[in-house]
């Protein structure tokens, strides 16, 4: 068959680029292009190889498994190629299905034969490793490679602690053990956390980073990354009979004290692979590390040796990808929205691409840091990355291919949404802005916040009301709650005379509140419910708080610079004190310099810290809390080692789990009562 000018073209073309990438990701270890953009090339030009076969080369990227190792790292020939295996990448049914169907049709197995045995595994994302095992103990260790010939990394390998340097038990003369070098998500996290604040590179993912540090010239950085080691087969072998099936095999080399996932199952035919891939779908956002996929593998071993080979994969092997989590998109423009604390977050707009599962065209960017260590300009070309339900976010940017005339992204000096001035925030790099009670944006979820159970305990103002009232213009602060009129709220939608009636009623008794209460209500960042009691205790009068500066502040218990300072710029900001104005002439009011001392200056509970967690037999969280401070405790809200008691009611959750392996003292709510009625000194 005649081959087209332009087919013979675009498969060069496709040849060309295939290479350059493989370089990129195998040699450079510096991916330029997502999993899903590299596997539509490959798959092109399979398709165009099969049309036209005369398009066949024999350096065609089809022909060969991985990349040629890096010169500056010793070569090693594997005495049993490292073949890649098939991939299906239809997420559905088709996959396993059309895998199932194959198999069959190989051993000629009849529709009322039974089904095949198939051992299922998770397709990890990291780097692909055989470690030979001379008498027991690790002699070699060597990458993929092209799969012919890899790259000796045996000291790098060395420091990986998940990898046994002699195995249990008695081992065979020899055994190659072939498996997947990997990084755990929470290290990788806290891998980039470390580079980001030591100015050094931050990793695009898992992966990336797994596979620069595996082939570092330099053990010693190895030895200090975190990486993970699962086995899941094996090449050369002497002196031992492979065991009937894979699993078996897997359950031989956990004995020997190799790292073996437990996530496998063996099942039967296709409706068995779907399963697993189905049960692994649901669970891949809880696993610790990165997967693309499932492995189905033939469990017999006899009959994967009558199923055998062909060209670069075998037979009886596949893998099922999961959707694509990293994609290519454009960016299309950058905006700036503010949250309920005044925090900026920069928002990149895409051009919309389908990417784990779902369509994209917005991705988060953190804060301005973010954006400036991705050097992202408008119009670049970024890898998108979304796991589950994880927020959209570019992990990489292709800058060599930016135009020349785009400027660098800036946030803004003033706040977007009411023209505040927007301060930095050096020790959490956020910008803010200081609009606060009087900026829109912030609006609806302060007032929500104002009146929560917590705060101003308004019952009945709920998230849908708040929004009526907002988008018709009759509430710009908290302020104007205690101005509407029954009128105005029967008019809204899904509101009646009752309804409003009793709005206006819960409205009347939240008048009367607390200091602490009312200091919560405010919203001010950093400012939690124990901090606004110790305010409310300290300074006894709103006055007193509001003309304290940021040394004052800092005299309050727990108090540091960081709430000092947010405190302060709160109070000192005109349109917050202009509302605050116009809720105590509203009528709301407390009894300043009594409503949180404590009883004694010494109660039973001085010095003490306490965390609620759980719903108690009889008393609410707030009334547990104000007994404990009028005792003379502190309640907290997380556990730490300088809690003295955590006071657990039914459904209690992660703290609990802490205070147990903290060993901190465990009490309920009759134990807490006896303990507050007592004078039993905090030595005690």
């Amino acid at each position: 068959m005649d081959v087209p000018p332009t087919a013979a073209a675009r498969a060069a073309a496709l040849r060309c680029e295939i290479a350059a990438h493989d370089y990129a990701y195998y040699v450079l270890a510096a991916p330029t292009v997502p999993d899903a953009e590299y596997d539509r090339l490959f798959r092109e030009l399979q398709a165009l190889e099969a049309e036209y076969p005369a398009l066949q080369t024999p350096d065609s990227p089809t022909r060969r498994v991985g990349g040629a190792p890096r010169s500056d790292l010793p070569a090693v020939r594997h005495a049993v190629p490292m073949l890649s295996i098939r991939t299906e990448t239809d997420a559905g049914p088709g996959g396993a299905t059309a895998f199932d169907l194959r198999v069959r049709r190989e051993l000629k197995l009849a529709a009322d034969d039974p089904p095949v045995e198939y051992n299922a595994e998770l397709k990890f994302d990291g780097i692909a490793m055989s470690l030979r095992y001379e008498a027991g103990v690790l002699a070699r260790a060597a990458t993929r490679g092209d799969g012919e010939v890899g790259e000796d990394v045996t000291p790098n390998v060395r420091t990986i602690r998940a990898i046994p340097l002699r195995l249990l038990g008695a081992a065979p003369a020899v055994l190659e053990v072939r498996g997947e070098v990997f990084m755990r998500r929470d290290e990788f996290e806290r891998l980039n956390e470390r580079q980001r604040a030591e100015g050094g590179k931050v990793f695009v993912n898992p992966r990336n980073a797994t596979a620069g540090f595996v082939r570092q010239l330099d053990p010693r950085v190895t030895a200090m990354r975190p990486l993970s080691f699962f086995a899941y087969g094996v090449g050369e072998v002497a002196g031992w009979v492979l065991p009937g099936s894979q699993s078996e095999l897997l359950d031989a080399l956990a004995a020997w004290g190799l790292p073996v996932s437990a996530e496998r199952a063996v099942v039967r035919g296709a409706d068995g692979l779907l399963a697993f891939h189905a049960r692994v779908a649901g669970r891949r956002d809880a696993l610790p590390f990165d997967i693309d996929g499932v492995v189905y593998k033939v469990d017999s071993i006899a009959l994967q040796e009558r199923l055998g080979f062909v060209t670069r994969e075998p037979r009886w092997a596949c893998a099922h990808k999961f959707p694509a989590q990293e994609e290519l998109t454009t960016v299309e423009g950058i905006e700036v929205q503010v949250g309920r604390t005044g925090k900026l977050t920069p928002v990149a707009r895409l051009a919309p691409v389908f990417v784990g599962g779902v369509t994209v065209s917005n991705a988060t960017l953190h804060n301005e840091d973010f954006v400036r260590s991705l050097d992202l300009r408008i119009g670049d070309r970024v890898t998108v990355r979304r796991a589950g339900d994880v927020i959209p976010q570019i992990v990489a940017v292709q800058s060599h291919a930016r135009s020349a005339d785009v400027t660098p992204f800036a946030m803004p000096l003033h706040c977007p949404a009411c023209g505040s001035r927007v301060l930095r925030d050096e020790a959490e790099k956020d910008h803010r802005c200081t609009g606060g009670l009087f900026c829109p944006a912030q609006r609806k979820q302060a007032l929500l916040h104002f009146a929560g159970r917590r705060a101003m305990d308004i019952e009945g103002l709920g998230d849908k009301l708040v929004d009526a009232l907002v988008e018709q213009s009759l509430v710009h602060t908290p302020a104007d709650l205690f101005k509407l009129g029954l009128g105005t709220l029967a008019n809204l939608p899904r509101m009646a005379g009752k309804s409003a009636a009793n709005l206006l009623a819960a409205l009347d008794k939240a008048r009367s509140t607390t200091l602490a209460r009312f200091i919560y209500a405010l919203g001010i960042r950093h400012v939690g419910e124990s901090t606004a009691r110790d305010l409310a205790r300290h300074f006894a009068s709103l006055d007193a708080l509001l003309a304290a500066d940021e040394a004052e502040l800092q005299a309050v218990p727990d108090v540091g610079p960081v709430v000092a300072q947010s405190v302060a710029r709160f109070c000192a900001e005109p349109h917050n004190r202009e509302v605050i104005a116009q809720l105590r002439a509203a009528g709301v009011s407390w009894t300043e310099g009594e409503a949180l001392r404590p009883t004694a200056a010494a109660g039973p509970a001085a010095g003490r810290t306490f965390v609620l967690t759980g719903t108690l037999p009889t008393l609410t969280r707030e009334r547990a809390a104000e007994m404990i401070v009028a005792a003379g405790g502190k309640v907290s809200a997380a556990v730490s080692k300088k809690t003295d008691y955590v006071v657990a009611g039914t459904e209690a959750g992660g703290k609990l789990d802490r205070a147990q392996a903290l060993g901190v003292a465990v009490i309920d709510e009759a134990a807490l009562r006896r303990l507050l009625e007592t004078a039993t000194s905090p030595d005690n």
